[in-house]
């Protein structure tokens, strides 16, 4: 299997995983400040993974403009959309926001089309409908309805993508692993500003040795995450690598099942086998280009 493949797989994993795990350790706290948290950890020990490895010399070589495009992936990816989707997310948007960030599959692609001009494919669209689909059923939707609440997750969703766009671009310059630093040290300046001027920045030094140890917790599985996918991103189409993505709800929903004796419903079953289509699509897709992409080379 391809290998940027599997590093996108294993995000989604760990996304299942980590999807659990957060809904415990955000409990009791502001989540804007748990979030600047997370990602202030996850950017020191990016920082010390590039520091102890060869990667070093490229931080130190990267130009003012490479600079920018980090610090542009900081905000869009790493701080904005984070505060918008909590923020719909207490206006109760719940699972219809939820469902809405998937949507991210039909934003990345459509910009990938445009902008990075990534073909479009049979498989790109059944597998895209067939994961918005699988997630619709999985999260029990009956109907959508436009609230407040919605539009800002709505807004999430559509930074989030954008930040996808401009990582993958940015990626054919430099490693994953410097994205993925750029991405959390520069979002968590831009959260930490916002909750020092908020005065919310205050309340973390009162939390205890519990919640300091969530917040340790939950950084670990994030560094897996952007470690993972930008590494991956920079390997694989941009549509296939948020389209895989989506195979986490598979694995939250398991451990819910398995955990707090949250049983599958037959629409449930149904969406978990859509879901499993659709990344296969994708799979197939990405295997095409690789293909083609050598039989190029080798002509």
């Amino acid at each position: 299997m391809h290998k940027g493949f599997l590093f996108v797989l294993g995000t989604a994993f760990i996304s299942g995983i980590s999807i659990f795990i957060n809904a415990f350790g955000v409990a009791g706290l502001d989540p804007f400040a748990f979030t600047g948290m997370k990602n202030l950890i996850v950017a020191v020990f990016l920082f010390s993974i590039i520091f102890l490895s060869t990667r070093a010399r490229e931080l130190r070589s990267l130009s003012l403009r490479q600079w920018g495009s980090l610090a542009m992936i900081g905000l869009i990816g790493g701080s904005v959309p984070f505060l918008l989707f909590f923020k719909g997310l207490s206006m109760g948007s719940g699972a219809a926001g939820a469902f809405v960030h998937k949507t991210m599959i039909l934003w990345v692609s459509l910009g990938a089309l445009l902008f990075l001009k990534e073909k479009l494919d049979w498989k790109l669209v059944i597998g895209a409908a067939a994961l918005l689909a699988g997630n619709f059923l999985l999260l029990r939707l009956t109907g959508i309805s436009l609230s407040a609440g919605l539009a800002y997750t709505f807004l999430a969703a559509l930074f989030w993508s954008a930040e996808v766009l401009v990582s993958k671009k940015v990626l054919k310059e430099v490693s994953g692993s410097t994205v993925a630093f750029g991405r959390m040290a520069f979002g968590a300046a831009f959260i930490l500003v916002l909750l020092t001027v908020t005065g919310n920045l205050a309340a973390v030094f009162f939390w205890d040795a519990t919640a300091w140890g969530w917040v340790l917790v939950t950084s670990l599985f994030l560094l897996g995450y952007v470690w993972t996918f930008y590494n991956g991103l920079k390997l694989v189409n941009a549509s296939t690598a948020v389209a895989v993505l989506s195979a986490g709800s598979v694995i939250t929903l398991s451990l819910q099942a398995a955990f707090l004796d949250k049983a599958f419903s037959p629409g449930q079953v149904i969406g978990a086998i859509l879901l499993v289509a659709g990344t296969a699509l994708f799979w197939w897709l990405q295997r095409e280009i690789v293909h083609s992409t050598r039989s190029t080379a080798r002509a």
